[in-house]
């Protein structure tokens, strides 16, 4: 399993087998955290978190992981 840990004053893990890349996280993210990278998500701007976790209920695979949630 490839997991990239992105680590600020939260904790966002994503699941690089499960993501497909549609963006749903980041087109949810009300702080814009996410960047799609070669088709998949990248927490890029963790630091800007507001811990609002709609990027975990976003994601219809289930490829993100936050520590707060």
């Amino acid at each position: 399993m490839a997991v990239k840990k992105y680590e600020g004053i939260v904790v966002i893990e994503i699941d690089e087998d499960k993501c497909d890349g549609d963006g749903e996280c980041a087109a949810v993210c009300p702080v814009d955290v996410f960047d799609i990278v070669d088709g998949k998500s990248h927490a890029t701007r963790v630091d800007d978190c507001i811990e609002c976790c709609a990027c975990v209920d976003a994601c219809h695979v289930k490829a993100i992981k936050h520590n707060t949630c």
